[in-house]
């Protein structure tokens, strides 16, 4: 059965080719996407080089296990190294941050991505490619949750001409 899946997409090195890199192998995998706008942020947890950052939309039949597989081989592709895990400047960072409505706790997938309640550079763009999908565990609208997310301190901005 078609699953919508949402995938976070990160980069600050090399970031404007990463970034279409990462769009171009997953429409190549998965077919149809729907697109966020690009984000400029900051760096969180460490000094560096602001990211772009996208969410990516598609529906599949395939597994969540097999998504991932395909985010980590476009990860290693783009350069990405297990030392650049964590809160590192990386080439490419994508994760899956909601497969339908799939509750994972696993170190494999982790679906939905804490990700998507906590930082701004997901939340806004998922509430904006996709504000009736309804998060699996808390049951609210992205574009709700987006609402009442504290954007009093919000540095993220549109990157133009990036995809």
């Amino acid at each position: 059965m078609p699953v919508q899946v949402f995938v976070s997409g990160g980069s600050n090195i090399d970031a404007v080719t990463n970034i279409r890199n990462a769009v171009a192998g997953l429409r190549g995998e998965f077919g149809e996407l729907s697109l966020s706008s690009v984000y400029r942020s900051p760096a969180v947890g460490f000094d560096g080089e602001d990211f772009l950052n996208i969410i990516i939309g598609f529906v599949t039949d395939r597994s969540a296990s097999d998504c991932a597989g395909v985010m980590n081989a476009l990860e290693s592709a783009s350069g990405r190294t297990d030392a650049q895990r964590g809160f590192t400047a990386r080439p490419l960072d994508l994760d899956m941050v909601l497969y339908g409505d799939l509750v994972d706790g696993s170190p494999e997938l982790r679906v939905p991505r804490d990700d998507v309640t906590e930082y701004p550079f997901v939340l806004g763009p998922l509430a904006e490619i996709a504000p009736d999908f309804r998060h699996p565990v808390t049951g609210e609208t992205m574009a709700d949750m987006w609402r009442g997310f504290d954007r009093s301190n919000l540095t993220m901005t549109v990157e133009q001409g990036v995809i």
